[in-house]
Formats: structure tokens, C-alpha cells, sequence
């Protein structure tokens, strides 16, 4: 096509079906022979405070009816993970705030490895139980992708983008985005849920053929 695609991504890195959907979208983007770019956008599932880490499995169990709906949900999320070759952990993950992790892709974005950030990120929280509410583990884990570890320290400890991921999840709110991940392609078409790698490869094919007719 004579244009790149824009895609637009939001989700959030403690979300499975995020990294579900995230994964998909790559399987998708194999079979699709056009120009695309990627933004990571951000949402909270939970804004409220993290005080001390918790057992995700705890936390979902105070959210959703005890620990045995919970365990069953993770169950299910963890199936479907591992049919697009993710594995997903969530006896050791971490219950965690994820603003701060949301400013570090922010400011891993504009140093080029977003992508790589927001991967390492979904895969220390659901696989390797990392805490990414943890600000030293969030520069240990910018280290990890080629970034300067210090450096995102240093980073992490400031206020700088704190005011540009509070814009941008209102911008989210105002958008409508109530459920994650939502794609949206050509900055004007949703695509909402971990849909499977054929649905997101037809509805970048159709949003093609629909701006190249505009």
C-alpha cells in the first residue's frame, strides 16, 4: 500500500489478554504484506496504589469471589496464552501499579525500543514473577532491552512523563476505551479484544482497502 499503517495499541502490561492480543497481532502481521507502525498506548486496569507486593492470585481473589473462581480464570487466560506461544505464570506473578511502567515505555519509546520494553515487561510480570510496580526492577529490566539501567533509574525517581501518561490515559478515557486491548487502526477503526491472528489480519486488509478508496 501507498501509505504505512498506524496502529495504535491499549493495553496494559498486567493485563493477559494484552499480551494475548500483542502476540496475535504479531502472528497476524506475519501474513500482512504492508508498511505498519506500532504506538503503544497506555491503560490502567487498576489505578489504585500498590503499597506492598502481593500474589496476583490473592488480588484476584479479593476482586473476583475467592481464590477458586480465580484460579480458574487464570487457568483458562493461561490455555489460551500457551496457543500463542506464551507462557504465563501466575503462581509467581505480582500484583502491581502500573504507571510507572507505563513511563518507562514512554521513555523507552523515544529512545527506539519501545517494543522490546513493552515485551519485557509483559514477560517479567507473567512469567519471570518480577514486581513491575518496583522502580529498581524496572531499571534492571530497561538494562535488559540495551537501555542505560542508571539512566532509567534516575528517570524512574523523577516526574518527567508522569504528566504525558496522565494525558494520555484520559485521552483514553474520552476516546471510550473501557476494555483492553483495543486496537485501533488508521487512528479511526477499533478493534477490541485478543481477537485471533485471522481477525486482525482481515480487518487490517479491510481498513486498507477502505483508505485507499478514501
Amino acid at each position: 500500500m501507498s501509505r504505512g499503517m498506524e496502529i495504535e495499541i491499549y493495553a496494559d502490561v498486567v493485563c493477559p489478554w494484552c499480551y494475548v492480543g500483542k502476540r496475535r497481532l504479531e502472528q497476524a502481521l506475519e501474513s500482512y504484506d504492508g508498511d505498519v507502525t506500532v504506538h503503544y498506548r497506555p491503560f490502567q486496569l487498576d489505578p489504585s496504589p500498590a503499597p506492598e507486593p502481593l500474589p496476583l492470585l490473592d488480588a484476584l481473589a479479593a476482586k473476583f469471589g475467592g481464590r477458586e473462581r480465580a484460579t480458574q480464570m487464570a487457568e483458562h487466560v493461561t490455555q489460551v496464552a500457551a496457543g500463542a506461544g506464551l507462557k504465563l505464570d501466575f503462581h509467581r506473578a505480582i500484583a502491581a501499579n502500573t504507571f510507572d511502567a507505563h513511563r518507562l515505555v514512554a521513555w523507552a519509546t523515544a529512545r527506539g525500543r519501545a517494543g522490546e520494553t513493552v515485551e519485557a515487561l509483559y514477560r517479567a510480570h507473567f512469567s519471570d514473577g518480577v514486581d513491575v510496580g518496583s522502580r529498581a526492577a524496572l531499571a534492571t529490566l530497561a538494562g535488559a532491552v540495551g537501555l542505560d539501567a542508571a539512566e532509567a533509574r534516575a528517570f524512574l525517581d523523577s516526574d518527567e512523563r508522569a504528566a504525558d501518561v496522565r494525558a494520555a490515559l484520559a485521552a483514553a478515557r474520552q476516546l471510550g476505551v473501557t476494555s483492553v486491548p483495543t486496537f485501533v487502526l488508521a487512528g479511526r477503526y477499533a478493534v477490541v479484544g485478543a481477537q485471533e491472528p485471522e481477525t486482525l489480519l482481515g480487518a487490517l486488509t479491510e481498513v486498507e482497502q477502505r483508505e485507499a478508496a478514501a
